[in-house]
This record gives structure tokens, sequence and C-alpha cells, in this order.
């Protein structure tokens, strides 16, 4: 099971997806451009002291990242989603991709995507954070497979 951030905007929800990722044992890849620079500093300094416990990759595009990504299904986990969460079944070597904070993702990847996920949340409330998104897929995906 991998977590996979689509250009990231905000460093801060980076560091406390990496820290998820360690805590649950998952991979997590980035796909750049990231919204700000994505070096060692900055990692220790977002990710504090979780980053050597990550599985950690960093593809330069959307594009080798989809090379590179190995087996398993690609989620996409979006408002536009088709499935509730509650319903899909996970496997083990799925891929949990998450979008943009501003923009999500475009319309190419939601094409790629072999399933369409969302978290139900109240009609009146907008959209929760990306880290906190992945905690609530990664969490119902390892409650499934364990």
């Amino acid at each position: 099971m991998r977590l996979v951030f689509f250009q990231p905007d905000i460093p801060q929800n980076l560091g406390a997806s990496i820290r998820l990722a360690a805590c649950f044992g998952a991979g997590i890849d980035v796909i750049e451009p990231c919204a700000f620079p994505l070096n060692d500093k900055a990692m220790r300094r977002a990710a504090l002291d979780y980053a050597p416990l990550a599985d950690f990759r960093r593809h330069d595009s959307y594009a080798r990242w989809q090379a590179d990504r190995g087996p398993g299904r690609m989620v996409l986990f979006t408002t536009q989603g088709a499935t509730n969460l509650w319903n899909f079944s996970f496997e083990p070597d799925d891929q949990l991709v998450f979008g943009r904070e501003s923009a999500g993702v475009p319309e190419t990847v939601h094409g790629d995507a072999e399933a369409r996920v969302f978290i139900p949340i109240r009609r009146e409330a907008r959209s929760l954070n990306v880290s906190m998104s992945a905690g609530i897929a990664l969490a119902e995906a390892m409650r499934q497979l364990s």
C-alpha cells in the first residue's frame, strides 16, 4: 500500500503524511512539481524525525510516476469520486492517490485511475484536509486488509 501525493501545495500536509506513512508502514510517493521547495532540509523540518522511517519516493512528473509505480491499482481519492469509501474493497498493492490542495488532479489523471473513491462528509462541508483524508483512507484500507 502506498500513499501518492500529486503536486502538493502545503509542506506541513506532506510532513504530516510522511509521519502517517511511517507510523503505518505504508510507502509514500510525491509527484512533482510541488508548490514549495522539496529539499532535504525542508523534508526534515516538515516530517520531523519520521522521514527515515518512511519508504519515500520522489517523481519529477506524473509520467515518471506512471512509469515507475509498479503493481497495484491507482485509486484516486476525489470529491468527484464514484465509489463511497465505506463500499470500496482495497487490495494490498493499491496506490492511494491524493490531489493538490488547491486544484485536485487534472482530468487526465482522473481518466487513468482504476478506481475513484470519495470520503462521505456532510453536504455543508466543502472538504477535508488532504493529510486527514489520507489518514482516513489508509486506516480503512488497513482495517480491511488486516
